[in-house]
C-alpha cells in the first residue's frame, strides 16, 4: 500500500498541486491581486460570520461542575445555632433535589461558621464567622456518572433554596483558573461613606428592577447593620474618681478577651495563660458593666467602683468594615451568572444599563471583579501576541537579510486567524479568552515554519539561475511533503486533546481494560486551545501552499518595478550544487 501510494497517488497529488501553483502565479498580475484580495474578503466574511453566530465568551472554559457549593449568609451577629438550623434546612432541600442515595454523588459536606465563606469574597479565611454557612456537593468523575448532567442539578438547587426569610443564599460551582472576583461586580466608589452606602443601595435596586437575564442575585458587601454594644464613658464622673479611660477600656477588654498573666512552660513548648471572666459572666453585659473597677485614688487608698457608675451602655448598629481601592472608599455589588449565560454578555448588558443611571459628582459606578481581570488578561495576551510576532520578525529578518520576505511569512499568522474564526463560526464553539488567546499565540510559532520552507527554497533555486516562475512551482512541489507532514502531524497530535481521548494505561496492562472514553473534565479546559490550533493550522496550510507563492511573486514584481531590475535577476546567494538540489527533493519509491 505504501509503495503504491508513493508511486501513483503522491506523484499525482504533487503534479496537481504544481499545476495549481502554476495557474496561480501565471498570467497577468491581476490574477495574483485577485487571489490576495479574495483572501482579504474572506477575512472580513469570517469576522461577520462570528458576529452573526454570536458565540458565548468565557474567561476560562466551564463544563459540568464536579463540585456545587451553596453559600448562606445571615445577618452579622446571628448566633451559630441559628445559622446551623438554617443550613440544615438548605441541606434538606438539596437532598430533595439530588436524592439521599444518588450514585453520582461522592459526598455532601456542610460547614457552619468555620470554612464557610465564599472564596471569591474578601472574608477572613480560617476565622469563625457565626453568620456564614456552606453546603458542598462533590460528584464522582465524569466517566463514572450515570445520571443527568450536574449543571441541571445546580439549576434545580438554585430554585430549591429560594425563599428563606432573612437569608442570602447563592449557588456556585468550583472556580477554574486563577482566583478572581464574581462574574458580575459593580463597584461604587466615593469618599462620603453614608452617601456612598445610600448610592450603592440605589444602584442595586435600579439593576434589580431591569430584570437583566443571567443575574442570579445581586448582593452588596456593605455591612451597615452590624450589632454594636457601646460603652460611653462619663468623663466628668471618671475625672472626679481619678480614673482614666485607659483603665476602663482595659477592664472591659480583660473581661471579654482576657490578658496574658503568665506562661506555662514545658520542655518542648510554652503556652500562654489567659485570665478572663468565666463564660456566663463575659456573655452577660450587665455582669460586665456592674463588675467592680479597682484603682487607687489621689490619696493612695485602694477603692472599687462599678463600671456602670462612670460609664453608660447603649445598643446600636455600625459598619462592619470599610473597603478602599485606590484611596477611594468602595462598595461592591456582585452576583453569579446563571447557566445558559456567560459573564461577558451579562456584564455588557449591565454596563449598557448603568450608562443611563445618574451618578452624583465625586462618585463613580463601574464594573470590576472578573470583568476587570478579563480585561487585564486580554490586554496581556494582546501584548504577548505582538511581542511574539515581533521576535519572529526579527529572527526572520536576520535569516533572510530582508524585510519584505519576513512580512510575506508573517501574513500567514494574520490569515491563519481567518481559519480560527471560520472554525468557531461553523462549529458554534464557545470562545475562551485565555485558552483561545494562548492557542492563537501558539499557532503563530507553528505556521511560520511552513512559510520559511517555501521562501527559503525558492531563494535557493533562484540563486541557481532558475527563473522566478519555475522556482515558485518547483519549490512548491518539492516542499509539499514537509508542509503537509508538519500540518498533519500537529493536527493529529492535537486531536486526542481536542476530543478528550482518555485511556487508563495502568489498567490496560494490568487487567486489559483501558477504560477508553471520549470527553471528560480535561477536554473542557484544553479543548478550546486544541481546536484553535487545528482550525488555524489547517487553513494556514492552504495559505502556505497557494498564497505564499502568489505573495512572493507580487513582492518580486513590485521590487523589480521600483528598482528597474529584471524580475528574474536574483542576486547571488547561497549556491546549491545539483546533488544538494536532488537531495532536497523527496524520494519516490521505484
Amino acid at each position: 500500500m505504501i509503495a503504491g501510494f508513493q508511486r501513483s497517488v503522491l506523484p499525482r497529488f504533487q503534479n496537481g498541486y504544481a499545476r495549481l501553483v502554476e495557474l496561480a502565479v501565471g498570467g497577468k498580475v491581476w490574477r495574483q491581486v485577485a487571489i490576495v484580495g479574495g483572501l482579504v474578503v474572506l477575512g472580513v466574511f469570517s469576522i461577520m460570520a462570528v458576529g452573526a453566530r454570536k458565540p458565548k465568551v468565557d474567561f476560562f472554559p466551564k463544563g459540568d461542575p464536579k463540585f456545587i457549593y451553596t453559600y448562606l449568609r445571615m445577618p452579622v451577629g446571628t448566633r451559630v445555632e441559628v445559622t446551623d438550623s438554617i443550613t440544615h434546612i438548605i441541606e434538606n432541600r438539596m437532598y430533595k433535589v439530588i436524592g439521599r442515595h444518588n450514585p453520582d454523588v461522592e459526598s455532601v459536606i456542610t460547614n457552619v461558621a468555620i470554612g464557610a465563606g465564599d472564596p471569591s469574597e474578601a472574608t477572613a479565611a480560617g476565622t469563625s464567622q457565626s453568620h456564614l454557612g456552606k453546603v458542598g456537593i462533590a460528584f464522582k468523575e465524569l466517566s463514572e456518572r450515570k445520571g443527568k448532567a450536574t449543571h441541571i442539578y445546580m439549576d434545580d438547587i438554585r430554585e430549591a433554596v429560594k425563599g428563606i426569610p432573612g437569608a442570602e443564599v447563592s449557588v456556585d460551582q468550583e472556580a477554574s483558573g486563577p482566583p478572581q472576583g464574581k462574574p458580575v461586580a459593580i463597584e461604587v466608589a466615593g469618599d462620603d461613606y453614608p452617601k456612598l452606602a445610600a448610592l450603592s443601595k440605589k444602584v442595586e435596586r435600579y439593576v434589580d428592577s431591569l430584570k437583566i437575564g443571567g443575574i442570579e442575585d445581586l448582593r452588596s458587601d456593605l455591612e451597615d447593620r452590624n450589632p454594636e454594644i457601646g460603652v460611653t464613658i462619663n468623663r466628668t464622673r471618671a475625672n472626679r474618681e481619678g480614673i482614666s479611660t485607659g483603665q476602663i477600656g482595659s477592664e472591659v477588654r480583660t473581661a471579654i478577651y482576657g490578658f496574658e498573666a503568665s506562661k506555662f512552660k514545658t520542655p518542648d513548648d510554652e503556652y500562654p495563660i489567659q485570665v478572663r471572666y468565666a463564660k456566663p459572666y463575659r456573655d452577660n453585659v450587665n455582669a460586665i458593666v456592674n463588675a467592680p473597677l479597682t484603682f487607687r485614688d489621689a490619696t493612695g487608698a485602694v477603692r472599687q467602683v462599678p463600671i456602670s457608675a462612670i460609664a453608660d451602655v447603649h445598643y446600636g448598629t455600625t459598619y462592619g468594615g470599610i473597603k478602599r481601592k485606590d484611596t477611594h472608599r468602595l462598595i461592591t455589588i456582585s452576583s453569579n451568572v446563571l447557566n445558559g449565560f456567560t459573564g461577558p454578555d451579562v456584564v455588557a448588558n449591565v454596563q449598557r444599563a448603568l450608562k443611563s443611571f445618574p451618578v452624583p459628582p465625586g462618585y463613580t459606578v463601574r464594573m470590576g471583579g472578573a470583568q476587570e481581570d478579563q480585561k487585564e488578561t486580554s490586554d496581556f495576551l494582546g501584548v504577548a501576541a505582538i511581542g511574539a510576532i515581533a521576535l519572529i520578525f526579527l529572527v526572520l529578518v536576520t535569516q533572510f537579510n530582508s524585510v519584505s520576505k519576513p512580512l510575506i511569512i508573517l501574513t500567514e499568522i494574520i490569515f491563519s486567524i481567518i481559519g480560527v474564526m471560520l472554525g468557531l463560526a461553523i462549529s458554534g464553539m464557545n470562545i475562551s479568552i485565555v485558552m483561545t488567546g494562548v492557542g492563537v499565540i501558539a499557532l503563530a510559532g507553528i505556521v511560520v515554519k511552513n512559510g520559511i520552507l517555501l521562501v527559503e527554497f525558492t531563494d535557493m533555486l533562484r540563486a541557481q539561475g532558475m527563473n522566478l516562475h519555475d522556482a515558485l512551482v518547483t519549490a512548491g512541489r518539492t516542499r509539499l511533503n514537509p508542509v503537509i507532514l508538519t500540518a498533519t502531524a500537529a493536527t493529529l497530535g492535537l486531536i486526542p486533546l481536542a476530543v478528550g481521548l482518555n485511556i487508563d494505561f495502568y489498567e490496560l496492562f494490568n487487567s486489559g481494560n483501558p477504560h477508553f472514553f471520549l470527553g471528560g473534565e480535561s477536554v473542557v479546559f484544553w479543548g478550546p486551545l486544541a481546536w484553535t490550533i487545528i482550525f488555524g493550522l489547517t487553513f494556514a496550510t492552504l495559505i502556505t501552499l497557494l498564497v505564499v507563492p502568489v505573495m512572493y511573486l507580487l513582492n518580486e514584481k513590485l521590487r523589480a518595478k521600483i528598482t528597474g531590475r529584471d524580475v528574474n535577476n536574483q542576486p547571488p546567494a547561497a549556491v546549491l550544487s545539483p546533488e544538494e538540489v536532488e537531495a532536497a527533493t523527496p524520494p519516490v519509491l521505484a
